[in-house]
């Protein structure tokens, strides 16, 4: 069984060496434990130190690309490195590495797909008053749109299960966080919550500038995602909407017409059958989304046997007609 602990970075060179160091070497049903870094395009040694402190794998973008796209970068690499599960875990050392067995446990039980640690909001002393209740509010909302019981949504400490990684597939250029819990609700994968214990934060977030700015792409990235995997509720109700608004208006003249006195009112029919006309086209998108959207799981499908046979097909001693295949990445010699 081969955990694979993957660290985000963006210019993290003043705070890996605390957080490598605080990972555990060993825990109880793991064989063995490797290490992974992805470096977002830093601007400092991060790269370095991992290699100074012995990371196992580390992976490179050449400019920032967000957390997103790193995280899901971790998450190929440590498929293609072999990965039973994957743990992933902030490069600050917001969160106490020793859980990490916590973490997995779950998951080394067949109890879970997904393990979420939980920071214990409510009570966390590490968190201020405003960003206790920002939190829990945008955790219930998650909570309800992807259909689980998951307390601390945007907790970035999470264990995944070899299998839950292959079907798990980041789109948002913001953060992984909410889309994976909506995407994995969606799904109907397990997923549970374990209490961990959090550090101090040693500086602000790189993730966003401002809570304004964190509370517009959070939301933004939830409908986004909400409506991705649920077209036909989210246009259905958009366009029921505006078929309701629309007929106040038409009621309106159908009122003073009755009454003789329709001629002065013809710009509530106008309006009120406008915004009819727009729910029923709203409605319309709505079915051709959906159907999208089936066709987007036959390609998640697919993708997800794709990297079943790539699993098959890796040199391993269970697989010695791989073995022997020739490597076709070889130099071709020149025949004399």
């Amino acid at each position: 069984m081969k955990l694979i602990i993957q660290i985000p970075c963006f210019n993290e060179a003043a705070n890996l060496p605390e957080t490598l160091v605080a990972l555990p070497r060993q825990i109880d049903g793991i064989d063995s434990i490797e290490i992974l870094v992805i470096d977002d395009g830093s601007r400092d040694d991060t790269s370095a130190v991992a290699r100074r402190f012995g990371v196992h794998h580390i992976v490179r973008h050449r400019t920032n690309r967000g957390l997103a796209a790193a995280f899901q970068s971790g998450i190929n690499k440590a498929l293609a490195e072999g990965a039973d599960i994957i743990v992933n875990t902030d490069a600050d050392n917001q969160y106490e590495g020793q859980d990490i067995g916590k973490l997995v446990a779950p998951v080394l039980t067949g109890e879970a797909d997904i393990v979420v640690g939980d920071r214990g909001v409510k009570d966390n002393a590490h968190f201020g008053k405003f960003k206790r209740l920002l939190q829990r509010l945008g955790s219930a909302t998650v909570k309800r749109l992807s259909n689980t019981q998951i307390t601390d949504a945007v907790s970035g400490f999470r264990a995944i299960s070899r299998s839950a990684a292959k079907r798990i597939n980041i789109t948002s250029s913001f953060s992984y966080t909410t889309e994976m819990l909506i995407q994995a609700g969606r799904k109907r994968m397990a997923i549970v919550s374990v209490p961990v214990r959090t550090n101090g934060a040693v500086r602000p977030s790189r993730l966003f500038k401002s809570v304004p700015q964190f509370i517009a792409n959070t939301g933004a990235t939830m409908v986004r995602s909400y409506a991705m995997y649920n077209p036909l509720k989210v246009f259905v109700l958009a366009g029921s909407t505006a078929a309701v608004i629309g007929a106040a208006p038409i009621i309106r003249f159908l009122y003073f017409y009755a009454i003789g006195e329709g001629s002065g009112h013809i710009q509530s029919l106008v309006i009120g059958g406008s915004l009819i006309v727009l729910g029923v086209v709203a409605m319309m998108f709505g079915a051709v989304a959906d159907l999208v959207g089936r066709n987007r799981q036959l390609l998640e499908q697919t993708l997800e046997r794709l990297r079943n046979l790539e699993d098959k097909m890796k040199p391993t001693s269970e697989n010695p007609e791989v073995l022997a295949q020739p490597n076709s990445e070889a130099p071709l010699r020149r025949s004399i």
